[in-house]
């Protein structure tokens, strides 16, 4: 008898069964992302404080850094800005030089796994070329704040990998310390439903 493939799903304790090679929207819940994010550590735990640095912190940070820097923003823009790592609850957070040697394997399933997560929530399975760069440079500008409060980088270095500093939130301190994972899924949790309710009016009418 030829051996059984190797699985590729990973069950959530909501009890759906997540394909990875192939994930279906029906099976993202948002309390899975939430929880997954906000124990998974950013900067491969390398960071100070009593807690981990989770990615559920950093993607509200990120979120809060293109309000910021982009005044109007709607609500679908702010929802792909807050879920952009989505697919590290499944997969985990792995720093930028690891992706690099893996290619496009691992990009492969980040882009299943985002797409489907989109889908999941009403927004359209991609966002378009100008609303990623913007959450790029968000992303940038938040790792940027974290490097040089969390993870040891000296400002020239900070600058010299994530750019020059761009506008922070004026509550960004509070974002730069180390939420428990509770509070961390928590806060993600309730600024999701804040997102999905401002978004709701306007899917109804188009």
């Amino acid at each position: 008898m030829p051996p059984s493939p190797p699985r590729a799903w990973q069950r959530m304790l909501s009890g759906r069964r997540l394909d990875l090679l192939d994930p279906s929207p029906m099976d993202v819940e948002i309390e899975d992302i939430a929880h997954g994010l906000s124990r998974v550590a950013r900067w491969n735990g390398q960071t100070v404080g009593e807690h981990g640095y989770s990615v559920a912190q950093h993607s509200l940070l990120v979120e809060a850094v293109a309000r910021t820097g982009t005044p109007g923003l709607g609500a679908d823009a702010l929802l792909f800005a807050l879920l952009h790592d989505a697919p590290e609850y499944v997969i985990g957070d792995m720093i930028s030089p690891f992706k690099a040697v893996l290619g496009g394997d691992y990009k492969g399933v980040e882009d299943r796994l985002s797409a489907a997560v989109h889908i999941r929530f009403g927004l359209p399975a991609r966002p378009s070329s100008s609303l990623l760069a913007l959450i790029k440079a968000a992303d940038r500008a938040a790792a940027r704040l974290e490097a040089v409060t969390l993870a040891g980088f000296s400002e020239e270095e900070a600058q010299k990998f994530f750019g020059r500093p761009a506008a922070a939130p004026r509550d960004a301190e509070a974002f730069l310390t180390p939420w428990t994972p509770e509070e961390a899924k928590r806060r993600f949790v309730a600024r999701f439903h804040a997102l999905s309710q401002a978004l709701a009016p306007v899917a109804e009418r188009s």
